[in-house]
């Protein structure tokens, strides 16, 4: 490829990218339909988006490296040096990584949050290492994701950075699509998913035919889930026809995980023609790189063009370096529990074994008056505030060193991060340094199913996972 031609497919990528995030960011989280048609409200500058603060890590990281290699190994030093978000997967990850646990391992084990979106946005940066190249840019994509996810989540961004790599050489969507399918699992969910809208989209091309259809078989508890963002973006794709601004506002007005999915998309249609995105979208966010406050010891370019220049720089000099760890020490979680009858006596306590923090019952509680009691013990490493947070489906009384900490009934969705766990479902404690105890009683799941539950303990300040709090 003509090197000039390159270095604009590279910055129309960011571009793109800052303009599909800065639109959706607004509305993330929110359920659609949306009817956006510009941005609402119109920035003065460019968000700051986790999208892309941790592709600025990875380039300066491998910028950094006498020899540049992308790793798992070598990415997971990175999350640890430079990165303090916390939220679902990413916290998990850290945690893990904390706990001595190496990728692909800290991905997989223990994380409610596999097929959350956190490692599909940050797909770009390997497709502009490795354009025209799909292959590569998802043995790329691969090594980043397997750190703090696994399954869907993992890859969704083996997809998305083949197919972005793929933009590079080949105008046409559909192709695109396809290039990025090519590289997953012929048995991954995301297969159906991604298949499903360019069916649905072949027998009626209209939004709201597709918004049912989406959400009718794929909307999750999680609005961050790939296997409902995997299709907004195709979606967004395919009824853009090419145009930037349709796209991006396609894919937002669709909802969920918003300010990724119009990200991605933004990425993509900027890859596949930088012109077109037009300065009415590029002017209300302007050039600079504002990247999180949670992202420290980097010196990080500080605009999209310095940016889209070191990356440049890098391309054609970083290898690949597979050497994920063989085998891992889960971190198993004791406890002691009883089965009562409501208002009745129950039998001994006996100790139990979990295989981490999320944990299921090994079988559905009988009948509505029918308890299970749990008590763990768990420890903080000093005085101070912490969030004690004990999330599930199933009707659930918490104690906390035998005093009451939260209630709620059964029902309800599931989201075990600290920053946004549901309500009545963590605490805030002032806790002195050593052990304490979580007591919790839960009566009988809807759907008479085998209870399950996420517990931890977070710092109040960070929102980062204690680590081995549980597994004394």
């Amino acid at each position: 490829m003509d090197r000039e031609r390159y270095r604009d497919k590279v910055l129309g990528c960011w571009l793109g990218k800052a303009a599909g995030g800065t639109l959706g960011a607004p509305v993330e989280g929110w359920r659609g339909p949306h009817r956006l048609e510009f941005y609402d409200p119109v920035p003065e500058r460019m968000l700051p988006n986790d999208d892309l603060d941790l592709q600025v890590v990875w380039a300066c990281s491998l910028a950094a490296m006498p020899e540049p290699a992308v790793s798992c190994r070598r990415l997971a030093k990175a999350w640890l040096d430079h990165v303090g978000f916390a939220m679902d997967e990413y916290g998990i990850g850290i945690r893990n990584l904390r706990n001595r646990i190496e990728p692909p391992f800290s991905g997989s084990y223990d994380n409610w949050f596999t097929d959350g979106m956190g490692a599909a946005i940050r797909s770009e940066l390997w497709a502009c290492l490795a354009p025209g190249d799909p292959e590569l840019a998802a043995a790329f994509a691969y090594e980043d994701a397997c750190v703090d996810h696994a399954g869907s989540g993992l890859w969704s961004e083996v997809f998305l950075a083949a197919a972005e790599s793929a933009a590079f050489t080949e105008p046409d969507i559909r192709r695109v699509v396809e290039t990025g399918l090519a590289a997953i699992p012929a048995d991954s969910p995301l297969r159906e998913g991604i298949g499903d809208v360019i069916r649905w989209f072949d027998e009626k091309p209209e939004f709201d035919f597709l918004f049912g259809r989406i959400m009718e078989k794929y909307r999750s508890d999680n609005f961050t889930d790939v296997k409902v963002n995997l299709p907004i973006i195709t979606a967004g794709l395919l009824l853009g026809r090419g145009e930037f601004g349709a796209s991006i506002c396609h894919a937002v007005n669709f909802g969920e995980d918003c300010d990724c999915t119009g990200a991605s998309v933004g990425a993509i249609l900027g890859i596949l023609n930088p012109a077109g995105i037009g300065e009415k979208w590029l002017a209300p966010i302007g050039r600079s790189l504002v990247l999180s406050r949670e992202i420290t010891g980097i010196d990080a370019p500080r605009t999209l063009d310095e940016f889209s220049e070191l990356i440049c720089s890098l391309q054609g000099r970083v290898g690949l370096e597979r050497n994920p760890a063989r085998s891992f020490e889960p971190r198993p979680v004791r406890a002691l529990y009883t089965l009562r009858r409501s208002g009745k006596p129950g039998e001994a306590s006996a100790p139990v074994v979990f295989g981490g923090q999320l944990c299921r019952w090994p079988a559905p509680l009988e009948n509505e008056h029918e308890q299970l009691v749990l008590k763990f013990e768990f420890r903080v490493p000093a005085d101070g505030e912490y969030i004690v947070m004990f999330n599930t489906r199933a009707q659930v009384e918490v104690e906390v060193d035998g005093a009451p900490a939260f209630r709620r009934e059964a029902g309800g969705s599931m989201a075990p991060s600290f920053h946004r766990a549901p309500w009545n479902q963590s605490v805030r404690l002032e806790l002195k340094a050593g052990a304490h105890e979580l007591k919790a009683v839960l009566q009988r799941m809807p759907g008479n199913v085998a209870p399950d539950w996420v517990l931890g303990v977070g710092d109040a300040a960070s929102s980062q996972w204690i680590p081995d709090a549980f597994c004394g």
